[in-house]
C-alpha cells in the first residue's frame, strides 16, 4: 500500500468510492462512519445492505467510527456527507484532521443561508486546504457494480485535480481534469432542481417532449445562473453538467427525479420526504437557487415553479402551465 484514503460517510456514494478505490492494489481505503450500530453492520455484513444491497465490501476496507483510526495516515480525504449535515459534521471531526490534508469532495448540494458550495463549507470549518470536486453522471447503484463511467476531477489545483485522476481512474472509471470547481459544484447542485422538474414530467404522464424541453430549458437556467457566479459557461456542456443533468433526469436511480414523479403524481413534499431513505439534495438547492436568483435579478422560470410547487403549495399541473403560457420570445 503506497497511498491511504480515509473516507468520510456511509451512505451509497461513500461506499462506491471505498469500492472504487481498492481496485487499485496500491491504495489502502478506510470508511469513518458516524453511527457504531452502522459500521458494526458493514463490517459484519461486508456489505451497504440499505442503500447497495448485493454490492460487496472488499475485506481490504477498514469501516470504522472511530475518526481517529479512519483517518490515521490518511493522505487524501474524501468527503461523501450530504450537504445539510456538512458543516456539522465536519465541526465535530475538525480537532481530529490533520490540517492541510488534500479534500476529494463527491457532494452535490448548496448550503441554506450561506449558498456556500461544499468546498467553501470545507474550507470554512477546517481551515485553507487543496479541495478538489469531483462531478459528472455518477450514480453510486452503477459505479459500485463496475458499469463504464466519466466524470470530471476540478479544482483551483490542477496538481491536485491530476492527483485525483490518477488515484480513481479504473478500466471502467474514467476521470478527466478541469480548473473550474465554481461550475462543477454548481452544476451537480443545479441540476438536482431540473431534476425535479423532470420527475413531475414522468409522474404527470407529460410525454417526451415536454421531459426534453424542461432538460434543454433547465441548461440555460444552469448556465445563466452558473455564469453570474463566476463559473466558466463552457462546464455546462461538460460532463459535470449536461452529463449529469442527462443522467439525473433519466435514471430511475435518481433520488430528485423520483421526488418530482411522486409530486406529478399528487403526493405532497411532506409525504414523500418521511418516505425516502436517503437526502433529495434538489429540495433544499432549490429553495436556496430562488432566493439568490430573485435577489441578483435573474430569469429562473422553471426553478421559480419548482420553488412554488415544493414551499407554497401550487400544484404541478398549473405550474406546467405558468411555463407554458409565458410571453413568447427567441430561444
Amino acid at each position: 500500500m503506497d497511498t491511504k484514503v480515509a473516507i468520510l460517510g456511509g451512505g451509497g456514494m461513500a461506499t462506491a468510492c471505498a469500492t472504487l478505490l481498492t481496485e487499485s492494489s496500491n491504495v489502502g481505503v478506510s470508511m469513518w462512519v458516524r453511527k457504531a450500530e452502522i459500521a458494526e453492520d458493514l463490517r459484519k455484513h461486508r456489505e451497504n445492505r440499505r442503500l447497495l444491497p448485493g454490492v460487496s465490501l472488499a475485506e481490504t476496507i477498514q469501516v470504522t467510527s472511530d475518526i481517529d483510526e479512519a483517518v490515521d495516515g490518511a493522505e487524501f480525504l474524501v468527503v461523501a456527507i450530504p450537504t445539510e449535515f456538512l458543516r456539522v459534521a465536519l465541526t465535530s471531526l475538525a480537532p481530529h484532521l490533520k490540517s492541510g490534508t488534500p479534500v476529494i469532495s463527491v457532494i452535490k448540494g448548496i448550503e441554506m443561508e450561506t449558498f456556500f458550495r461544499p468546498s467553501e463549507i470545507i474550507a470554512d470549518v477546517l481551515g485553507p486546504r487543496p479541495v478538489v470536486a469531483l462531478g459528472g453522471p455518477s450514480h453510486a447503484e452503477e459505479i459500485a457494480r463496475r458499469l463504464p463511467a466519466s466524470v470530471v476531477a476540478a479544482s483551483g489545483d490542477i496538481q491536485l485535480a491530476k492527483q485525483t485522476q490518477k488515484l480513481f481512474s479504473t478500466d471502467r472509471f474514467r476521470v478527466y481534469t478541469n480548473i473550474d470547481i465554481v461550475g462543477v459544484e454548481l452544476a451537480g447542485a443545479l441540476k438536482n432542481v431540473i431534476a425535479i422538474a423532470a420527475g413531475i414530467c414522468d409522474g404527470g404522464k407529460y410525454g417526451d417532449n415536454a421531459k426534453s424541453a424542461i432538460m434543454t430549458r433547465g441548461l440555460v437556467e444552469m448556465n445563466r445562473f452558473g455564469s453570474a457566479l463566476g463559473a466558466e459557461p463552457s462546464t455546462f456542456s461538460g460532463l459535470a453538467g449536461v452529463g449529469d443533468l442527462i443522467t439525473t433526469c433519466m435514471s430511475p436511480f435518481g433520488r430528485n427525479r423520483k421526488l418530482g414523479e411522486r409530486l406529478g403524481q399528487g403526493e405532497t413534499l411532506e409525504q414523500i420526504l418521511s418516505t425516502m431513505d436517503a437526502v433529495a439534495e434538489g429540495v433544499n438547492t432549490t429553495r436556496s437557487v430562488y432566493d439568490l436568483a430573485e435577489n441578483k435579478g435573474l430569469d429562473m422560470p422553471i426553478t421559480t415553479e419548482i420553488f412554488r410547487v415544493l414551499f407554497e403549495g401550487k400544484s404541478p399541473n398549473d405550474a406546467t402551465q405558468t411555463l407554458m403560457t409565458r410571453p413568447q420570445r427567441e430561444e
